[in-house]
């Protein structure tokens, strides 16, 4: 069995994240599911399959954009399908929006985009939930959204926001969760998502120079919360029994 990662541009890797899967001792089966043909072997499977978990990655897309990409349609039905098998289901930015849309929530635009290193508060729930153990009730994360998750899904629990972005992370059920914030950097993935997201800084009220210096003070904080997150996720997300059989 593997974990299926759903990767949407050349650049939106697994990054850290996967790394941390696999040292946990799971194997990988990455796909660009915006290239690949929907039911192929690059692209989105119909089924779940000898699939362990999701993780499905951001993007340069948009979930309002949803009618215009086949595989991001049939990626919400495989996000349903998961989540109702109780399978682990991990999103980060654009698919932390569409685990949102899949599961009954509201994904709208934001009043100006989200470029750069933002800080980002650990909610009252948060604070005792398993997947943050060891996170700070305050610490830097990274953001590059243009949308944002304006109402979660039915029976979400908020764990973390912000007073720019009120939902960033929640969780849905036992096995769901959601990252509006790319904690899955390295920092070359960082120099990266900044240089993609140049055409956005302007409405976020940034510049590139600010943008380095954010990652010059950040990143040594940003790193060890997110390595934190990492060895959560895959201590905690996904059942020991599968894990020993995969």
């Amino acid at each position: 069995m593997s974990i299926l990662v759903m990767q949407h541009s050349q650049i939106g890797t697994p990054g850290r994240l996967g790394a941390t899967l696999r040292d946990h001792g799971f194997k990988l089966d990455i796909r660009r599911a915006d290239l690949g043909q929907v039911g192929s072997l690059q692209g989105v499977p119909l089924d779940l399959d000898n699939v362990h978990g999701l993780v499905i990655m951001g993007g340069p897309q948009n979930v309002t954009d949803l009618d215009k990409y086949p595989w991001m349609a049939a990626e919400m039905d495989l996000i349903r399908k998961a989540h109702a098998a109780q399978l682990p289901v991990i999103g980060i930015c654009l698919g932390a929006q569409m685990i949102a849309h899949a599961l009954g929530g509201q994904v709208a635009p934001r009043e100006k985009p989200a470029v750069g290193f933002y800080d980002m508060d650990v909610t009252v729930p948060g604070q005792t939930d398993t997947l943050l153990a060891g996170v700070p009730w305050k610490s830097p994360q990274l953001f590059s959204c243009g949308q944002e998750v304006k109402t979660p899904p039915p029976g979400a629990s908020v764990i973390a926001g912000s007073k720019h972005t009120k939902t960033i992370i929640y969780r849905v059920g036992l096995r769901t969760f959601a990252s509006l914030a790319h904690f899955e950097c390295d920092r070359p993935m960082v120099d990266a998502l900044m240089a993609s997201s140049k055409g956005e800084m302007a409405g976020a009220n940034t510049t590139e120079s600010e943008v380095k210096v954010q990652a010059d003070q950040s990143y040594q904080a940003y790193a060890r919360v997110s390595d934190r997150m990492c060895v959560n996720l895959a201590t905690y997300l996904f059942p020991l029994v599968k894990k020993l059989s995969a």
